[in-house]
């Protein structure tokens, strides 16, 4: 007869025939280890910081290769209630109408209510935030608007990393859309082969203008608070294809490097993503159609960005610096009343296929429209 009496499965607690509880030390090393597994290391802050700075750079350069003609500027600033950044603008150049690339490192003692509402357990606490942000407004209406962001979050006991990239075609080829996905599913893949399942249809719909009823673009990855514990899916809607798909995979098992690796990944990710499509579209002529089309579409973009976007309100909450959080917005947009495309034409297929979430590797269907109205390749 054992001297022991174990109280649950394998609990690190046990009683001894006297009745005393003593440690199962085997199971509580185990068990102490993956808790603090989800730990930030020491330098956490550091970490990312650099982590956030270099993707900066290896961005603005790539960007500025592609170009080939014009160079961003920097601007530093402070903010006065503790950190600040520096903002990199790159205008008029022979690809990009305007492009921005921007840092930002900023902590505070009171936390502002967009994050408090999410997770109440942060409120009275130093808070440390920082994140690289990307919006790229391409001149050719081929050549898609295309964002990026990765950003780190501390907070007392709370923490999580969060971003994605996600992109926003007005002439859409379906070889492009595939390119786009394929690199940041190959990026996710590497830390977790379910993670793409999640990211995809989280992306699909965070980046959804309600009002109108339709997807910004063709999506790509998005997460937010991500600290490693319980379902991968953090968003509001529990009955979405991304909230299923997160059931349906059950509990994260990412430590916080396995989440600092995933932004670093995708970060990198995002040029091999992008690049191919600028050398497939760069030379294809436009006329002033498809500049006005571009520009209304991109009305879209400052839409979502003004009503919907959670990193514009948490800037303008914590008192960020305002040319930098509303750099995202296009140089030129338009509004037009009552505007619909003619059926058959491109400007019809991106609001009746491209702006709707897609399965983009496997539908056939899709596939065979794509050929036969000639905008696959």
């Amino acid at each position: 007869m054992s001297n022991y009496q174990i109280i649950g499965n394998k609990h690190p607690l046990k009683r001894n025939y006297k009745g005393k509880l003593i440690i199962n030390q085997k199971i509580f090393s185990s068990r102490l280890i993956k808790y603090m597994s989800k730990e930030p290391p020491k330098k956490s802050r550091e970490k990312t910081k650099t982590l956030l700075l270099n993707l900066q750079d290896k961005i603005c350069s790539g960007l500025e290769n592609a170009d080939g003609k014009a160079k961003f500027t920097e601007e530093s600033w402070q903010r006065d209630e503790g950190g600040g950044g520096r903002s990199r603008v790159l205008k008029n150049g022979s690809i990009f109408e305007q492009a921005g690339v921007n840092f930002s490192e900023v902590h505070g003692e009171e936390l502002p209510q967009s994050i408090i509402s999410q997770r109440p357990e942060a409120k009275g606490h130093e808070w440390f935030a920082t994140g690289t942000s990307m919006v790229l407004h391409p001149k050719n209406p081929y050549i898609p608007t295309v964002h990026l962001n990765y950003r780190y979050f501390e907070a007392g006991p709370v923490w999580w990393f969060g971003g994605g990239a996600d992109l926003t075609p007005f002439y859409p080829y379906l070889s492009d859309v595939r390119n786009f996905h394929k690199e940041h599913k190959k990026a996710c893949e590497k830390i977790d082969k379910n993670l793409y399942k999640v990211l995809k249809p989280w992306c699909d719909e965070y980046f959804f203008l309600k009002h109108r009823n339709e997807s910004r673009g063709i999506g790509g990855i998005f997460y937010d608070y991500q600290d490693g514990s319980n379902n991968i899916y953090r968003g509001n809607d529990p009955n979405g294809n991304a909230s299923k798909a997160s059931q349906n995979i059950g509990d994260s098992n990412l430590t916080w490097n396995d989440l600092f690796s995933l932004a670093e990944n995708c970060g990198d990710a995002f040029l091999p993503s992008y690049l191919p499509i600028i050398e497939n579209r760069v030379a294809q002529q436009y006329t002033s159609k498809e500049r006005e089309f571009q520009l209304y579409r991109r009305g879209r973009y400052v839409e979502f960005n003004l009503v919907w976007d959670r990193g514009t309100i948490f800037g303008l909450q914590t008192n960020g610096r305002t040319e930098s959080i509303l750099m995202s917005l296009p140089p030129l947009a338009r509004w037009e009343y009552g505007y619909k495309a003619e059926k058959g034409t491109r400007e019809e297929f991106l609001t009746s296929i491209f702006t709707k979430p897609q399965d983009w590797f496997n539908d056939k269907d899709l596939e065979k429209f794509c050929m036969d109205n000639n905008i696959f390749v």
